[in-house]
């Protein structure tokens, strides 16, 4: 089967959960083998985690259009995502949004991700080294906000970076198990829906987990 084939055949069984579909046509349009180490070429349409090296990975495709959904996107948003890695995930946020900020710890994985990006031609789209503060507090306020790490709680530095109204999508929990959150911050109590339990690394920074 062809990587054509294959992304077609991922995209049309992740239409069986997900429903928003220009998170789905983002994530046919969008080819994830250019994220990964080529000796993982054939396993890039698996709905599963792949390693990108330095103890990273990618997310399972159904995780990043669960998040992705969570965000409602309609194309007019600033968001910021948490935790760069491939620049996969900020590649079907540059589809859907009209600006992108992302922030990654490791230099080796910006640079990379910023290549990938390039090379596709997004054009919306920042990736940062990570500041020890959590976000990017130059770029905000943000309409959406994605963390691609597990936090032991909601972090107070994120939700001031978002607008009223706006969603922070994030995993918290312990560093090995989370629970996946939509928090829509409102003036007075926010408003919080779990999505379901999910496994990522931790996220480390000042108001997450230590190194």
């Amino acid at each position: 089967m062809g990587l054509e084939t294959a992304r077609a055949r991922l995209v049309e069984c992740l239409g069986q959960e997900i429903s928003d579909k220009r998170v789905l046509a983002a994530m046919a349009r969008v080819p994830r083998e250019l994220f990964i180490p080529s000796d993982y070429y054939h396993s890039a349409y698996e709905d599963r985690p792949l390693s990108i090296g330095f103890g990273q990975t990618i997310s399972q495709p159904f995780i990043v259009a669960l998040m992705t959904q969570a965000l409602e996107l309609k194309g007019g948003e600033r968001v910021l995502e948490i935790g760069a890695g491939s620049g996969y995930q900020a590649a079907i946020l540059a589809e859907l949004a009209k600006w992108v900020v992302s922030v990654e710890r490791i230099p080796q994985l910006v640079e990379s991700a910023r290549q990938v990006l390039d090379k596709l031609g997004y054009t919306n789209v920042e990736i940062h080294v990570a500041e020890k503060t959590l976000g990017w507090v130059a770029g905000a306020p943000y309409d959406a906000i994605i963390v691609t790490a597990g936090a032991p709680r909601t972090p107070n530095l994120l939700l001031k970076q978002l607008t009223f109204g706006g969603r922070l999508v994030i995993p918290v929990g312990s560093r090995w198990e989370q629970e996946l959150l939509k928090v829509t911050k409102k003036t007075r109590r926010n408003l919080i829906e779990n999505l379901g339990g999910c496994r990522f690394v931790p996220l480390i920074g000042e108001g997450a987990w230590e190194e």
